[in-house]
C-alpha cells in the first residue's frame, strides 16, 4: 500500500497504473476459449477512454449511468471511467426480476445504460428497456477512433477530479414487492474499506479469480479496489460450474478467493463427492480430524492432493454476504485454508471482521478502528465509521429511520458478543420467532444444527403460535445455479426416492433435535419443491417467499413428515 493511502478510488486507480504498468490486471475467459488480458497500464487508457465517451454522450457529472452486465474486464474500466467523469453508477445484478429494474430505473432517474455483451448478458427488452439510451461496454471502452483526439489521457486528466466525500454510486434494494432504497456511497466510503483489507490481510502475492457479481459492492471493493491498490490479476470467470472454477483456480495458481457461503459450500461438495467417488470419503474424514491437531502448512502437505487441483497456492478465503456455518468454515480450515469472514451490508461496508491470526468458528470478529460496533438494548447490531453510507437516496425518512440519533446504524441484525469480545451473529430482527412463554428462538441457530446434522440448506418457520418446522431441500448435491451442468436424471432418481428422501430428513431432523435446546426443536418438516430455494443476487435465501410458501392453508404438493419425539 503506498505510504500516503488514495483518498479516492480513481487516484487508487491511478496509482496502481503508476506502480504496476506492465503487470497483468484483468482477464476474461470468452464462451469460444479465446481470452483476453489487460496489464494495469491499458485498464487506466481505457477506462480514460470510456469516460470521454460517456461525456461525449452528453452525460455530465452527477447523472445516473445504469450498468448492466456479466463480469467482463470492459466493466470496471467503465465504472472507472464514470467516476473519472464524475457520474453516477447504478449497477444492476443479473438476477433482478425485471418489476425491480423498472423500479430502479424510475427511481435514479438514470439517463444512459451501459450494457455487457455475450453468451450470458442480459437483453433489455426483457426489462422494458429496449427504446432506453444504451450502449455498450465494449464500445465506450474499445481502441480509440478517429473522432477520439491522440491526447485523450491528458485531457481526461485535466478534468475536475471527484472529491472524497463525493456520491459516485447507487447500490438498490432489490424492491421487487416495494419502494427500492438507492444506497449512497462516496469514495471515502469505499476506501475506509479498502484500508481495513490492508490491515487485515497478509502481504502476499494475490492471483484471484473473481466469481461474484460486479454489481455487489463486496466483489467491487475487495475483488476490484484492493487487489488492485496491491498489484493483483483477476481472472473473471462467469460459471458457477465446479468444474469450470476448479479450472480457473488451478491455472491462475489462485492465492486467495472471495465467496459467499453457498458457492464455497458448492466448491467443497466437489471435493467431497470426489474422495466418496473413489472409495476414499473414510480416509478423507479421518485426515480431517488429524489435520486439525496440526500447523496450517502441514494440512496443506497432509492434502496435497486436494490443493493440486486448487493450483497449490491457496491459502485464504475471505467469506461475507450470508451464514456461514462454522462446519463449512472448519471443512476449509482442515485443509489448511484461512478462512476470514466479514460482516457488514451495503450501507455499512465491513463493519466487523475476523483475521488471520483471530478466525475462530462461529464469530464474525470484531470492528477494527476506527470502525466501532455496539449492541442496542434489544440486542440489535449498531454500527458507526468511515465507511458508513451517505444515506438513501432522494428518502430522507428512510435514510433517519436506519440510524439513531447519535449516529449508528441500525443493521437490523441481532447478535452477542463471546467471552473474548468477538461478535456472534444471530439472525435478523424481523426473523426472530417469539414463543408463546416468551422466549426468542433464532432461526439460523437451527439451520445450523440441521446442516451439521447432514441437511443441505434449511429454513425454519414458525407455521403456528409455539410450532416450529423446517422447510428443507432434498439431500443430495447442491444445485448449480447460473447456467452450470445440472445432476444426470439417473442421479436425481435416486436422490428423489420418496422412502429414501423422507428417512434421510426424518433422521437429520432427530440428530439436530438431540443437540438443540426443548424450546428450539423442529416439531415437523417440509419439503421444498425445487433444487434450490429462490435466492437473491447475493445468494442469500428469500426467507419471505419461503415463509409464504409454507404458510398456504391448502394441502401442499410436498411429502410431510412429523418426528414423532417432539411434536407439541
Amino acid at each position: 500500500m503506498a505510504e500516503h493511502p488514495a483518498a479516492t478510488i480513481v487516484e487508487l486507480l491511478e496509482r496502481a497504473a503508476t506502480r504496476f504498468a506492465d503487470r497483468p490486471a484483468l482477464a476474461l475467459r470468452r464462451d469460444d476459449a479465446t481470452s483476453v488480458e489487460w496489464t494495469y497500464a491499458e485498464l487506466f487508457h481505457r477506462s480514460r477512454l470510456a469516460a470521454w465517451r460517456l461525456r461525449a454522450l452528453g452525460l455530465e457529472p452527477g447523472d445516473r449511468l445504469l450498468t448492466w452486465s456479466p463480469s467482463m474486464p470492459e466493466l470496471p474500466a467503465v465504472y472507472f471511467g464514470a467516476m473519472m467523469a464524475r457520474l453516477i453508477l447504478v449497477p444492476l445484478d443479473l438476477r433482478m426480476a425485471p418489476e425491480a429494474i423498472e423500479r430502479i430505473v424510475a427511481r435514479s432517474g438514470a439517463r444512459h445504460l451501459a450494457l455487457g455483451t455475450g453468451r450470458d448478458a442480459p437483453d433489455p427488452r426483457e426489462a422494458g428497456l429496449e427504446h432506453f439510451p444504451t450502449t455498450s461496454l465494449e464500445a465506450l471502452a474499445a481502441d480509440p477512433e478517429a473522432e477520439i483526439p491522440a491526447d485523450v489521457d491528458a485531457r481526461v486528466a485535466a478534468w475536475q477530479k471527484p472529491r472524497p466525500d463525493e456520491i459516485w454510486e447507487l447500490v438498490y434494494t432489490s424492491g421487487t414487492t416495494g419502494t427500492p432504497k438507492g444506497v449512497m456511497l462516496a469514495h471515502d466510503n469505499v476506501m475506509a474499506s479498502v484500508a481495513l483489507c490492508h490491515r487485515i490481510l497478509p502481504e502476499m502475492e494475490h492471483r484471484t479469480v473473481s466469481i461474484l457479481p460486479l454489481s455487489h459492492l463486496l466483489e467491487q471493493a475487495i475483488g476490484t479496489f484492493y487487489v488492485l491498490d496491491v498489484g493483483a490479476s483477476v481472472l473473471y470467470v462467469r460459471s458457477r460450474n465446479p468444474r469450470v472454477i476448479f479450472d480457473a483456480i488451478r491455472s491462475r495458481r489462485v492465492t486467495a478467493m472471495i465467496f459467499v457461503p453457498q458457492v464455497l459450500d458448492l466448491i467443497w461438495g466437489t471435493i467431497e463427492r470426489e474422495a466418496a467417488r473413489t472409495g476414499r470419503a473414510a480416509a478423507f474424514a479421518r485426515l480431517r480430524r488429524v489435520a486439525r491437531r496440526l500447523p496450517y502448512p502441514a494440512r496443506r502437505r497432509l492434502f496435497r492432493r486436494v490443493h493440486e487441483q486448487l493450483g497449490g497456492e491457496l491459502r485464504l478465503i475471505v467469506c461475507t454476504a450470508a451464514f456461514l456455518p462454522p462446519s463449512l468454515q472448519q471443512a476449509w480450515e482442515d485443509l489448511g485454508v484461512v478462512v476470514i469472514q466479514g460482516y457488514g451490508s451495503t450501507e455499512a461496508g465491513f463493519g466487523t471482521c475476523t483475521t488471520r491470526r483471530d478466525h475462530g468458528l462461529g464469530t464474525v470478529g470484531r470492528a477494527q478502528p476506527p470502525g466501532e460496533c455496539r449492541l442496542a438494548d434489544d440486542g440489535e447490531i449498531l454500527l458507526r465509521g468511515p465507511q458508513l453510507f451517505k444515506g438513501y437516496w432522494d428518502d430522507a425518512e428512510a435514510t433517519a429511520a436506519a440510524m439513531t440519533t447519535d449516529g449508528w446504524y441500525r443493521t437490523g441484525d441481532i447478535g452477542r458478543f463471546d467471552a473474548d469480545g468477538r461478535l456472534v451473529l444471530m439472525g435478523r430482527t424481523r426473523d426472530i420467532i417469539v414463543l408463546p412463554n416468551g422466549l426468542n428462538v433464532y432461526p439460523e441457530d437451527i439451520e445450523n444444527a440441521l446442516r451439521v446434522a447432514g441437511l443441505r440448506d434449511s429454513v425454519v418457520v414458525e407455521t403456528a403460535p409455539g410450532r416450529i418446522e423446517a422447510v428443507v431441500l432434498a439431500p443430495g448435491p447442491a444445485p448449480i445455479p447460473q447456467g452450470g451442468e445440472a445432476p444426470t436424471a439417473t442421479s436425481l432418481a435416486v436422490e428423489r426416492d420418496p422412502a429414501v428422501v423422507r428417512a434421510q430428513i426424518d433422521a437429520a431432523v432427530k440428530r439436530a433435535n438431540a443437540t438443540l435446546g426443548i424450546s428450539q426443536r423442529v416439531q415437523s418438516w417440509r419439503l421444498w419443491p425445487d433444487d434450490d430455494f429462490p435466492r437473491t443476487h447475493t445468494l442469500k435465501v428469500r426467507r419471505d417467499q419461503v415463509r409464504a410458501w409454507a404458510a398456504v392453508d391448502a394441502p401442499l404438493p410436498v411429502t410431510q413428515g412429523e418426528d414423532p419425539g417432539h411434536l407439541g
